[in-house]
């Protein structure tokens, strides 16, 4: 049990990386202008700055000054990728506490709700970061004619960090539901009514003790 939920949290970290990278980078959208070798040169466009760069090396960003001025699409996908990340960040947080190889979150029941609870934010994580990426692509393939047009790197590091996230969360819900579900076993239950067939016994020599001790003083 703690080894898949120790995997689990290994792939939502690394989703929740994923889409750090894939939320900071300029790559989302690339197009290429290449008449020759020497006058090639390539606009890329991110969430935050536009760029563009020639084969000389050189690359030159502005960033975004005004919100109002963005189109909608943008702003939806900048609220979907920080509303991941901080779902992301309070899922990593909750997963240390309800991991049962770790000491702290109270008993086995609380951790494995905790557990759970960490795993939904991150399949909420996966699941906005994904309509983010999803949207921005879909948005500008129908926008563009640019034979040159060519999605962005990030886009497909967000993709592969998405389904990193939705499955180390998925993990987490299925491993604490079976905690939760999870039966006593009859070993448990046998070793109770042992020890209470001890106490029992045990307080019944005491009243016989003590029963023949005021019959003698009498």
């Amino acid at each position: 049990m703690s080894v898949r939920q120790i995997l689990a949290f290994l792939s939502s970290l690394a989703g929740l990386g994923a889409t750090i990278t894939a939320t900071v980078s300029n790559e989302w959208r690339a197009t290429s202008q290449a008449s020759s070798v020497i006058t090639a040169t390539w606009v890329l466009q991110g969430l935050w700055n536009n760029c563009a760069g020639n084969a000389i090396g050189a690359l030159h960003c502005r960033p975004h000054h005004t919100i109002l001025q963005l189109e909608g699409y943008i702003q939806a996908c900048k609220g979907l990728m920080i509303a991941a990340i901080c779902l992301g960040f309070f899922g990593s947080i909750f997963a240390l506490v309800g991991m049962k190889c770790t000491k702290i979150g109270g008993t086995d029941n609380s951790k494995a709700r905790v557990a759970c609870f960490a795993g939904v934010n991150f399949i909420l994580s996966g699941l906005c970061s994904l309509s983010a990426y999803s949207l921005y692509a879909h948005r500008i393939s129908s926008e563009s004619f640019d034979p040159m047009f060519v999605l962005g790197t990030a886009l497909f590091i967000g993709w592969g960090g998405s389904v990193l996230c939705i499955l180390g969360g998925v993990i987490l819900v299925c491993s604490a539901d079976r905690h939760c579900t999870e039966k006593p076993s009859y070993k448990s239950f046998s070793n109770q009514n042992h020890s209470a067939d001890r106490m029992n016994g045990m307080n019944l020599e005491v009243h016989s003790t003590t029963g023949g001790r005021q019959r003698r003083r009498v």
